[in-house]
């Protein structure tokens, strides 16, 4: 089987000979120090060139570290485009959110429309189309970053919390302008070759919200969101953070092919609460960094032996994380096949 025929065939739930290797992009970023050096590509240009974009994803997967491209590299593209202003960060540090659109939620009717297919946006659609013509057999996936993370990053997080209850309209409101135009730039980043498109909500998390809120907020509009992908013809991923022990069935409520979770979930237990999911993670982002291959390999082959159907890092790469280290992900998963 080929990279993209395996992950389709556990996508449908088909048998498999082992469990593939992937990590998305955006939020869960898989460019490092290492794969710039390789590539000769450095952030934060790639960041706003589509080539750049593009060639960098490539070698994510010429390097023998994953079996898929995707991008972009950051959460921040959706909220630039919204009218905040984004600081570009460095080779090391993750482009963010520096200045705030929005003071309260009532005030989301003043918010710019987006169009999807310029700026940052355009850049996205264009590296996906670049890596769609190089990679026919290879998964392309397409990120958004989740309605909660979304609008928690046009205006300041505590005071969107807040107002979740105290100006639960007004939430809502600007919820649901969020999720139409995370629903545009999906559906775009579809039409120009994305297989796959992953949603990393962060700040959408049972933690923050709890199980209530979790529920009305982050299952609501992830759901409104998903809709119209999956009918567009891709699977969709879903990467939630942070411990999921209280919302686990509000979770199973999310229609997204896949769940993802971050490595304070115990294995054994998301895939005792979650029996019929597709259960996609959850290798140690501070191990891939800091811990040894050996310490890898055990982590891959626990993962891949108590029920997880995709092995990923847990919440992306950090930049100085050993090559060797991630390619060890993969190279676990391929002695199963022999």
């Amino acid at each position: 089987m080929n990279a993209k025929e395996r992950l389709f065939s556990i996508l449908n739930k088909e048998s498999v000979d082992r469990p593939s290797c992937i990590c998305p992009g955006g939020m869960m970023n898989m460019i490092t120090t290492g794969l710039m050096e390789q590539s000769g590509v450095f952030l934060p240009t790639a960041h706003t060139d589509a080539r750049a974009m593009a060639y960098l994803a490539k070698t994510a997967y010429t390097s023998g570290c994953f079996e898929n491209v995707g991008v972009p590299f950051c959460m921040t593209v959706e909220a630039e485009s919204m009218g905040a202003k984004v600081n570009m960060g460095t080779e090391a540090i993750e482009p963010h959110v520096s200045e705030y659109v929005l003071t309260t939620t009532s005030d989301w009717a003043s918010l710019p429309s987006a169009e999807v297919h310029s700026g940052r946006s355009g850049v996205v659609l264009d590296a996906i189309e670049l890596l769609r013509a190089e990679l026919p057999d290879v998964p392309i996936i397409g990120n958004l970053t989740g309605p909660v993370s979304t609008a928690s990053s046009l205006i300041e997080p505590t005071i969107f919390f807040k107002e979740l209850r105290k100006k639960n309209a007004d939430a809502h409101a600007l919820m649901t302008h969020v999720t139409d135009h995370l629903i545009a730039f999906g559906l775009a980043q579809i039409e120009a070759g994305a297989d796959i498109i992953t949603i990393s909500d962060p700040s959408g998390t049972g933690e923050i919200l709890g199980p209530k809120y979790f529920e009305e907020f982050t299952v609501t509009y992830l759901n409104r969101l998903i809709e119209p992908l999956k009918a567009a013809g891709a699977k969709v991923i879903v990467h939630i953070c942070g411990s999921m022990r209280q919302v686990y069935p509000q979770a199973d409520q999310i229609i997204s092919d896949v769940l993802s979770f971050d490595s304070i979930v115990p294995i054994r237990e998301a895939r005792q609460a979650l029996p019929e999911r597709l259960l996609m993670g959850n290798i140690s982002t501070y191990t891939l960094e800091f811990g040894e291959p050996e310490k890898v390999r055990i982590l891959t082959d626990f993962a891949a032996d108590n029920g997880f159907d995709i092995i990923s890092p847990a919440c992306g790469l950090g930049m100085r994380s050993p090559l060797a280290n991630i390619r060890t992900m993969l190279e676990v998963l391929k002695e199963r096949e022999e």
